[in-house]
């Protein structure tokens, strides 16, 4: 493949980005493909954005788009770059037996399925690191650090209402705030690992999108959130556009068992993900009526109400948590799922990560 100028990239660069389940395509056509959309698909804090509060175009990429990975695990897969069987990591290991090599990055979306699928973006330092920039500070600072600053930017670029009315037009959350994060640094890779099932809510959006996931065409951006005027303005470090994915072309990695607690999404009852997606579905579906009377059949073309819906979410939560419905937490039919989030989040523990 040839960059801009009509140079050729490296045989190593060609084996990571053709060698994955799904192939590097077009932008503007890749179904059940992965591509690097343009920057100025997101915006970003300007150069006076502590006074003026005004975005810019994100423009050039720090990081050169360099891979993707849509697997299926028997468990969740994590810290990717530490096997010796992962496929970039034997690809650079080649390219490189001694001396320097490149410095990789991975963000790896680990989504709340029961089969544990996960969406791998890779990318790779093309100049040095300076001194004190925040790159820099984010591999040299800790974990308290890196989840203050670490911001995704989501955009569906195609796709249902439904999905774009629970994602926004453009997405945009300090990743370490929302979700639990667990971060891999040595000399020459960085992997952030990205639970998403650590969120319920996060858990039942990405719950209720991937049921579309094959007419979807997403883009994320990763970047370090710039907090002080010598900070800015801010700079995406690289992004990664996915389209049309089918759950059946993930590439499938055997992994050994990382024990109950790691893979405790899989041992989740059925119906409370079907009850998560269909009671988010019709809370979605709610706002986007107009006012008038409300139905009040339990059933509608076989599909449960929300009340229904709200209920059963309840009764599994109570279930898996062991506790027995006082008179403020009992389900009843005017509590909103919302409310159901709220009143799940205020009990401890908490076991539906």
């Amino acid at each position: 493949m040839a960059n801009a100028d009509g140079s050729n990239e490296p045989e190593w660069i060609e084996r990571v980005r053709t060698e994955g389940a799904v192939p590097l395509l077009e932008p503007d056509n890749c179904p059940n493909g992965w591509a690097c959309p343009p920057g100025d698909n997101f915006m970003v804090r300007g150069p006076d954005y502590l006074s003026t509060k005004v975005k810019i175009p994100g423009g050039k990429y720090l990081l050169k788009s360099l891979g993707f990975d849509w697997v299926k695990t028997s468990t969740k897969h994590g810290e990717v770059l530490r096997k010796n069987n992962n496929r970039v990591r034997k690809v650079v290991d080649d390219a490189f037996p001694t001396g320097d090599k490149p410095f990789i990055w991975a963000f790896n979306l680990q989504l709340p399925t029961k089969e544990n699928y996960s969406a791998v973006a890779y990318f790779v330092a093309t100049e040095p690191i300076p001194e004190g920039s925040l790159i820099d500070q984010f591999l040299k600072g800790d974990d308290a650090f890196r989840n203050s600053r670490l911001k995704l930017i989501a955009n569906i670029v195609k796709g249902p209402w439904i999905v774009r009315k629970a994602v926004g037009e453009q997405a945009i959350c300090i990743i370490g705030r929302a979700l639990s994060c667990k971060y891999c640094i040595s000399e020459n890779f960085c992997e952030v690992d990205i639970d998403i099932g650590s969120s319920m809510v996060a858990s039942a959006i990405v719950h209720l999108a991937f049921g579309y996931i094959t007419t979807l065409t997403v883009d994320l951006a990763f970047l370090i959130e710039s907090q002080t005027e010598s900070e800015l303005p801010e700079q995406l470090l690289g992004a990664v556009r996915f389209s049309e994915l089918n759950p059946d072309s993930a590439q499938v990695i055997e992994l050994s068992s990382g024990g109950s607690t790691e893979n405790l999404q899989a041992s989740l009852p059925t119906r409370l993900w079907k009850s998560l997606g269909q009671g988010f579905s019709n809370l979605l579906h709610q706002g986007a009526q107009e006012s008038g009377p409300v139905s009040t059949s339990t059933h509608v073309n076989g599909i449960a109400s929300q009340d229904e819906s709200d209920g059963d979410l309840k009764k599994c939560y109570y279930e898996i948590n062991n506790i027995t419905p006082t008179p403020a937490f009992a389900p009843s039919p005017g509590r909103t799922l919302l409310e159901v989030y709220c009143t799940c989040f205020s009990f401890p523990p908490i076991a539906l990560a």
